[in-house]
């Protein structure tokens, strides 16, 4: 597996999101034995770049990745989130980016992961109560003290993002981006290069829809959220396939799956670019690993480049509501 640096911080080219190993994604049965087995498969083909936060579960997510790690947390990069959780009463959903509140996160973290220091911290959203000079003040503490090694921030606008480099440097940003969310091309990849901060995408994978395997709504068990993302309902779902269709062309032509075809297409974006794939099978972080080696020709790429955008919001009214833009 090739690495790259993000910032300063050198990773994996692919790494691993876990949020669905914690009930996010109701894809097939699944247990954290498999889970474990598919993080542990990770490290061993050369992923190193671990992407989790407290909110998932609430909370069940980070004891599940310190229960894999544990004996191999030199091998991991280990990067998680804050600020979904008020631990002052508000409880999970809650935005709070204080000062108090970021300590007592972390202090839960680190106990969870069991590990004394996270690698890469972020603020999971945007909290328009707290002025972002004060949450990176505090997170730049949190560094002076060694618990935290580098700072990030998650779906943040580029005026906040000015403003929170200014106090502490910022690492990375993390934010959708891939074949069908290509909203970051416009102002946010420019930024990120000029202040040197690396760009971690999540969902690459249009969550799951570019792998092809979901060709019909009804695939999707009854509490699965996709249910109600803008883009897997009614006639936007139907308009979504085209695209697919198109990746499957040219995975035909490569001799490669839709998802390797999504991934090398954004690991061609450049070499500051990091994606972190989700999932809970071992067979799905061989072939998302495999994406590593996928070339494609410049033709290909210009044919990805130009697919039909994707129809629809990328998040449900709600949750767009909490991204800073």
């Amino acid at each position: 597996m090739k690495h790259i640096s993000i910032g300063e911080l050198d990773v994996s080219r692919i790494g691993l999101g876990v949020m669905s190993m914690s009930g996010y994604y109701n894809i097939g049965s699944g247990s954290d034995t498999e889970s474990i087995r598919t993080i542990h498969r990770a490290l061993d083909l050369g992923v190193t770049h671990l992407d989790t936060a407290e909110i998932y579960g609430p909370y069940l997510n980070e004891e599940l990745v310190g229960r894999a790690i544990k004996g191999r947390r030199d091998q991991v990069v280990l990067a998680t989130k804050f600020g979904i959780v008020s631990h002052a009463g508000g409880g999970p959903g809650v935005l709070d980016s204080s000062p108090a509140n970021i300590r007592t996160a972390l202090e839960g973290s680190l106990k969870r992961l069991g590990t004394d220091h996270i690698d890469l911290y972020y603020q999971h959203r945007v909290d328009p109560n707290i002025p972002i000079e004060d949450t990176i003040g505090a997170l730049a503490k949190l560094v002076a003290e060694g618990k935290v090694r580098h700072i990030g921030l998650s779906e943040a606008g580029p005026n906040t993002i000015r403003r929170a480099h200014a106090v502490h440097t910022v690492t990375a940003l993390q934010t959708e981006y891939s074949l069908w969310t290509r909203d970051p091309e416009a102002e946010l990849l420019p930024l990120l290069r000029e202040l040197g901060i690396g760009f971690v995408p999540y969902s690459p994978l249009g969550h799951g829809f570019l792998t092809g395997e979901i060709r019909s709504p009804e695939q999707l068990s009854d509490d699965d959220w996709r249910k109600t993302n803008p883009r897997f309902t009614g006639e936007n779902f139907q308009r979504n396939l085209r695209i697919v269709d198109e990746v499957q062309a040219v995975a035909s032509e490569v001799g490669a799956t839709p998802a390797q075809i999504a991934l090398a297409w954004l690991l061609a974006q450049g070499d500051d670019i990091a994606p972190i794939p989700g999932t809970k099978r071992v067979a799905r972080i061989e072939e998302n690993v495999a994406a590593d080696r996928v070339k494609l020709s410049a033709g290909q790429i210009e044919r990805l480049n130009n697919l039909t955008p994707a129809a629809g919001e990328r998040h449900d009214e709600g949750n767009m509501a909490v991204i800073d833009r």
